[in-house]
């Protein structure tokens, strides 16, 4: 399997890393099993988290470290953000790994500006780290977050971090359009670890792995991580990491202009609008709220019940619904505003029914109690 250089860390990291939530959903031999499959065919890249099941995740990759802790970087996360409480975790986390150190720890899950401050100000978890470090306990020290990405870039222009891990798929491209134009440029240019969460939008693209997997293993991303709970699942992901190729601009824009989770609603934030030279940044704004706001996943579209099932639970998955009303707000033009001008509008390249869109929106994020 290909291996690349994680940052500036000195690590050589498998394209292909294990992400260790879903391992609370089976048996500890299975875990084991399939943790063994994995590092047998090349993979090196463990990651837990205190957090996942209140330590049982840890606690089965523990099994596999003690016995091959040389082959593997190995990284937990604390979503503790007092240094006190973050090295009781990091000591608890030392303890169910059966390890002296670990490769990465993770200040996990950073939510807003107030959740970093807290990470960073004298007694927060960002002290802990550092002395974990000191101590030989960890050896880099990273960060994570999901959704709208501002805070992750505010975050690594301090320089405390030396790894990132944030999602990255073609879905959520459009929805956070940030996470590619502006912080992956930051994380190469500051030589930042740079790892892939949520290839699959959490589940949403199950139907179109390889594209989904392909797209992001093309980013310049260092890793992409991912979770697998059963042996088909880790075979063929194991499959599509050691087959790679990667896919061309041609590719892309084939995969953004027919991939079915897109289809003919999703906005993609293109650098020219094709509806209207005068408005097409303001409507590019408002799509965009909406991206922050549900992910653009409610469409006003009758489905079968799983289906609308598994949208209903990853609309607000990654809770900016308050973000994007904030931001709406300070808009030159609201969804309102260019209902009353679509007149003027020419067709979306992609199939989009604008007034349609816009309505929704209004209804999301504007004054509309009702759905039209």
């Amino acid at each position: 399997m290909q291996k690349r250089k994680l940052g500036k860390t000195g690590l050589e990291i498998s394209l292909l890393g294990f992400g260790g939530f879903h391992l609370i959903e089976i048996p500890a031999d299975q875990a084991a099993n399939l943790l063994n499959t994995y590092l047998d065919r090349g993979g090196n890249y463990l990651e837990t988290a205190a957090s996942y099941g209140d330590g049982e995740s840890e606690k089965k990759i523990g099994e596999i470290v003690k016995q091959r802790r040389d082959e593997i970087i190995l990284a937990s996360k604390t979503g503790v953000r007092d240094a006190k409480g973050a090295m009781e975790e990091i000591d608890r986390s030392l303890k169910n790994l059966q390890t002296d150190h670990l490769d990465i720890i993770f200040m996990h899950g950073v939510g807003d500006q107030d959740d970093l401050n807290d990470i960073l100000k004298p007694g927060g978890s960002l002290e802990a780290a550092k002395k974990a470090k000191e101590m030989g306990k960890v050896k880099h020290i990273g960060i994570t977050g999901h959704g709208q990405p501002d805070v992750l870039i505010e975050a690594l222009k301090t320089g405390e971090f030396e790894v990132m891990m944030t999602l990255f798929n073609y879905f959520d491209k459009f929805n956070f359009p940030k996470l590619e134009a502006e912080l992956l440029p930051l994380v190469k240019e500051k030589n930042i670890g740079t790892l892939c969460m949520k290839p699959l939008a959490d589940g949403f693209l199950w139907q179109n792995v390889e594209d989904a997997f392909r797209y992001v293993f093309s980013l310049p991303v260092d890793a992409v991580v991912t979770g697998m709970n059963n042996r088909e699942m880790l075979e063929m992901d194991l499959k599509l990491a050691e087959e790679f190729e990667p896919m061309n601009e041609a590719e892309k824009e084939e995969l953004f202009a027919n991939a079915e989770e897109l289809g003919d609603y999703i906005c993609r934030q293109c650098d020219s609008c094709s509806v209207s030279q005068k408005f097409g940044e303001n409507i590019k704004d408002v799509f965009r709220m909406e991206g922050y706001f549900d992910r653009q996943m409610y469409d006003g579209r009758p489905r079968n019940p799983a289906e609308y099932a598994l949208r209903d639970r990853l609309r607000f998955w990654f809770g900016d619904r308050e973000l994007a009303e904030e931001r709406y707000k300070k808009l030159d033009l609201s969804a309102a505003d260019l209902l009353g001008k679509t007149a003027e509008f020419k067709a979306c390249k992609y199939g989009l029914d604008l007034k349609n869109k816009l309505e929704i929106v209004d209804y999301k994020l504007g004054e509309s109690d009702i759905m039209n």
